[in-house]
């Protein structure tokens, strides 16, 4: 394997970003290299700013049967395949003398054979997504070491590039939660010195996204850099376009409300008390199953297994990363976010009648801030890509 060129692949709303990856054979670590490349969707001529999705039942009721694109679909799905395949075989190009294995982490519920994308609630369905990569691959006479195995989630792949990054908060821990808000929100969980994909674990605990607050809106909308901006949009009645045009995002929301901007003060507010709930759900979920804390956002969800296997274990931390981590991290040094979050943290324990938890979160009544621990590791997904095809790789060599 040495003479391989491994990439990892993370695929967003907006852009595409792929790594070269390195893997240190003393240490069985993975960690970055300085050679990378992002394009963006929107740099292509035929990328369609007003695209409007496949309504989301369509795509579920398709999923499947025979999947129909539309026209408009599959133009724009050509456009974010082309900008995944300009950045493989444009990292591809730089080692054109070695064979490569691609990791690759794409948002969307996958088809049967996990190669491509059936459904995808804010894009183009693609279902050809890794023949149509393996073509462009094969058109410039670049090489694979092997086809793409899979596509992965990139909740997963956060999870593994938080346990075998030199750098991830998974490693020196058995039993943490990991939530990252980027685009969207990705939940990932080690227990019993194991990473438990939230897909493995759906009749006891929900994923972020699935649930919502009193206020019927999704937990997303809290965790998520895009969703902050939609609560600070209904706050302030501008909408979320021109919060984008005024370079308005999360960071510019926290500093309003420091300065006294209502509405950006409400939303902050919210966030910090979500975040809190959030991450208390999380804890007493695991320690003593589902208690019905949350609804959710489709009404036929449910939880049927509250006697779950991990049942008695207590989180030793809890992650926050990406664009999340990065607020949560500004925010220590002042009165909002951070310090709001722990209080409210503080609130629930206190009330909360398990005296093992009490004794493990709360100090003199306070939860134990260095329970929460804010990832640098920005671009995990793209580590975890690339884990997950060397790891694949080489089961199958073994196989």
């Amino acid at each position: 394997m040495k003479d391989v060129l491994l990439i990892g692949i993370d695929g967003g709303a907006t852009k595409v970003s792929g790594w070269v990856i390195n893997y240190q054979e003393q240490t069985k670590l993975f960690q970055l290299s300085d050679i990378n490349l992002q394009k963006k969707y929107s740099d292509y001529p035929d990328f369609n700013p007003g695209y409007t999705p496949v309504d989301i039942k369509t795509q579920l009721d398709e999923m499947n049967k025979e999947i129909h694109l539309t026209n408009e679909e599959k133009k724009q799905g050509e456009v974010y395949m082309k900008t995944a395949a300009d950045v493989i075989t444009g990292l591809l190009k730089k080692f054109s003398r070695k064979n490569a294995l691609i990791g690759i982490g794409m948002p969307g519920l996958k088809t049967a054979d996990k190669r491509g994308i059936s459904a995808l609630a804010n894009g183009p369905r693609m279902p050809e997504f890794s023949d149509y990569i393996e073509s462009k691959i094969s058109e410039k006479n670049l090489t694979l070491v092997s086809p793409i195995a899979h596509i992965g989630s990139d909740a997963d792949y956060c999870g593994l590039g938080e346990e075998y990054s030199a750098d991830g908060l998974f490693r020196d821990v058995q039993n943490a939660y990991y939530l990252g808000g980027g685009t969207g929100v990705a939940d990932a969980l080690k227990l019993k010195g194991e990473l438990i994909p939230f897909d493995q674990t759906k009749s006891w605990i929900a994923k972020a996204w699935e649930m919502q607050c009193d206020k019927r809106i999704s937990f997303e909308r809290y965790a998520s850099a895009a969703g902050i901006q939609f609560i600070y949009s209904r706050y302030s009645n501008i909408t979320v376009e021109e919060l984008n045009i005024n370079h308005i995002y999360p960071p510019q929301i926290l500093e309003k409300a420091l300065s006294g901007d209502k509405a950006a003060v409400d939303t902050i507010n919210d966030v910090s008390i979500y975040i809190a709930t959030l991450i208390y759900e999380r804890i007493t979920t695991i320690y003593s199953g589902w208690s019905g804390l949350f609804s959710f956002v489709n009404p036929a969800r449910n939880l049927t297994e509250k006697d779950h296997k991990y049942r008695g274990v207590l989180l030793d931390r809890i992650i926050i990363g990406q664009r999340l981590g990065d607020l949560l991290d500004d925010s220590k040094q002042t009165p909002l976010l951070w310090s709001r979050i722990i209080e409210r943290l503080s609130e629930l324990f206190n009330k909360n009648s398990e005296k093992r938890l009490k004794k493990k979160y709360l100090q003199n009544g306070r939860f134990r801030k260095e329970f929460i621990a804010i990832s640098k590791l920005r671009e995990a997904p793209v580590i975890g890509a690339g884990v997950d095809a060397w790891l694949t790789n080489k089961k199958n060599s073994l196989c």
